[in-house]
């Protein structure tokens, strides 16, 4: 069973940095691709980025393209997001999300498994 762990949120000042690091364990995740996305109270989840394990092709939601990267550690089975010059409207529930599936990486469906989440507050 797989099993995403995030961390590394927090609050944080307009213009500052954070980056949420997401523990995937229960798999061999070399053929998945990792996704994060965001959630504000009444609204859908929002695609942020994702990462194919294997090749490291990386897809980023127009809102955060510029600023923030998707990587990974294959050694520490982690996917990590820097998230650089934050802005209040970047505040959320950050969550890790984890597919085997052919898809269309921006959407939700396609993800089968996923994390708690990690709060981010950004203060303006």
């Amino acid at each position: 069973q797989v099993q995403l762990v995030e961390s590394g949120g927090g609050l944080v000042q307009a213009g500052g940095s954070l980056r949420l690091s997401c523990a995937a364990s229960g798999r061999t995740f070399s053929r998945y691709v990792m996704g994060w996305f965001r959630q504000t109270p009444g609204k859908e989840r929002e695609f942020v980025a994702a990462i194919s394990w294997s090749f490291g092709n990386t897809y980023y939601g127009d809102s955060v393209k510029g600023r923030f990267t998707i990587s990974r550690d294959g050694a520490k089975n982690t996917v990590y997001l820097q998230m650089n010059s934050l802005k209040p409207e970047d505040t959320a529930v950050y969550c890790c999300a984890a597919s085997n599936r052919q898809g269309v990486v921006t959407t939700t469906s396609m993800y089968d498994n996923w994390g708690q989440g990690t709060q981010v507050t950004v203060s303006s």
